[in-house]
């Protein structure tokens, strides 16, 4: 599928491309269900069974089935098309968030069933954003328009995880917690509803098994890169209130650090889409964590908490980049029927290094110094990023320029 050459390429341009509004909008429709479901659960639970160990458990669950078997369900999604998978998908994720909400509506839950129910949630989750940026690349064959639109999908993204969080605590102000959980079940199915109707969609394709520069190899690289972005970020994260509470300032501000470090990814995000970038994302990629990681060591030893949110800030405007740039060089590795695949691989990366990172600074903070602690959490950024920048680069992509130019048509088909 390809569609005309736009003139000039822009985020107005991005928006231009037929259908793109409609189904980018009913893919954030759907997307802001995982900004708002985390904290709709953990408040439900917590409530229910009047216990932090349970709700911890219950969210490890439903974390872990929705980040290890992305990969498998993305395939899917490769495999049957959109509409044959992603519908049922989110159908099923949906009656199962209803069923948990029943089951945490009221006090004294079962701890195992609501388990259950959590961990089968998170194991029918339609990858939505693995998707919408593998119909990027369908409608868009230019790849400074692409760059372009995967920096404006990953601002987007960010802000529904910002205001995901902000209308669950509106609504539980109101109403029971679990409330939360069924608004994140009516938007799953009403957004995936809206975007499989989308007649931009591709159909079912047939498996080549062609890759692209160095076969299933090259994805390591952004992989690697996004694993390292996720543990250096989530880190920081804790690392901040940890910075708060040993300087005393009160722990209320910190929200306003992370903050800015969200701001800082939404202005690098739509630089790095306005620049035309003739460097290919293959060479370009450990730049941007290598900032990153830099940016967050330098943040340890700052003086008082508005330095340390200027350093966090700037660390922010690498990160979207940086995953931008990791999900074009997956979809640069492989061929048309393994994009949403690809770009599922290094979305659990990112998700798994979040987790990770937030582990780890939790087991390190009291026993290390604060300093030491944010130069570990950027030499996660910084180790995977040196091994991509050292190791030998793979051949150009088969069918299409290796960045900065335009596929052949029956390349995208």
């Amino acid at each position: 599928m390809s569609t005309p050459a736009c003139p000039r390429p822009s985020y107005a341009a991005v928006l231009r491309v037929p259908h793109a509004r409609r189904t980018f909008a009913a893919a954030l429709a759907g997307r802001l269900s995982y900004g708002t479901v985390s904290l709709a659960v953990l408040l439900s639970v917590t409530r229910a069974t009047g216990s932090y160990a349970v709700s911890g458990a219950v969210m490890s669950l439903y974390g872990a089935a929705a980040v290890f078997l992305m990969p498998l369900r993305a395939s899917l999604v490769d495999r049957h098309g959109p509409r044959r998978a992603l519908l049922p998908m989110s159908l099923l994720y949906g009656a199962l968030l209803c069923a948990l909400a029943a089951l945490t509506w009221r006090p004294g839950a079962p701890p195992a069933a609501v388990a259950v129910a959590a961990a089968l949630a998170g194991a029918c989750a339609p990858p939505l954003g693995p998707a919408m940026r593998a119909l990027w690349a369908e409608l868009v064959p230019d790849r400074d328009l692409l760059t372009r639109a995967y920096s404006l999908d990953g601002v987007a993204e960010e802000l529904l995880f910002v205001t995901g969080p902000v209308l669950v605590g509106a609504l539980t102000s109101v109403a029971r917690p679990a409330t939360g959980i069924l608004l994140s079940a009516f938007l799953v199915v009403a957004g995936t509803c809206a975007f499989v109707a989308s007649p931009v969609l591709p159909g079912p394709r047939t498996a080549t098994g062609a890759t692209r520069p160095g076969g299933p190899r090259g994805l390591l690289a952004p992989v690697a890169v996004a694993l390292g972005v996720g543990l250096a970020l989530s880190g920081a994260d804790l690392l901040a209130l940890a910075f708060a509470t040993e300087h005393s300032y009160d722990p209320a501000l910190v929200p306003w650090v992370l903050g800015a470090l969200s701001a800082g990814s939404a202005v690098g995000g739509l630089v790095n889409g306005a620049v035309p970038w003739r460097v290919p994302a293959r060479a370009r990629l450990p730049w941007f964590a290598i900032a990153l990681g830099l940016a967050v060591a330098a943040a340890g030893p700052a003086p008082d908490l508005w330095v340390l949110t200027a350093a966090l800030a700037v660390a922010g405007a690498f990160l979207a980049p940086a995953l931008t740039t990791a999900y074009l060089l997956a979809d640069e590795t492989v061929a048309a029927d393994a994009r949403t695949r690809a770009g599922a691989w290094v979305n659990m990366a990112v998700n798994t290094g979040s987790s990770g990172g937030a582990l780890l600074a939790g087991l390190l903070i009291g026993r290390l110094p604060l300093t030491a602690c944010f130069a570990l959490a950027g030499g996660a950024a910084l180790l995977p990023a040196l091994t991509v920048l050292v190791a030998p680069s793979a051949s150009p992509a088969r069918g299409r320029a290796a960045d900065g130019g335009t596929a052949p048509h029956d390349s995208r088909v």
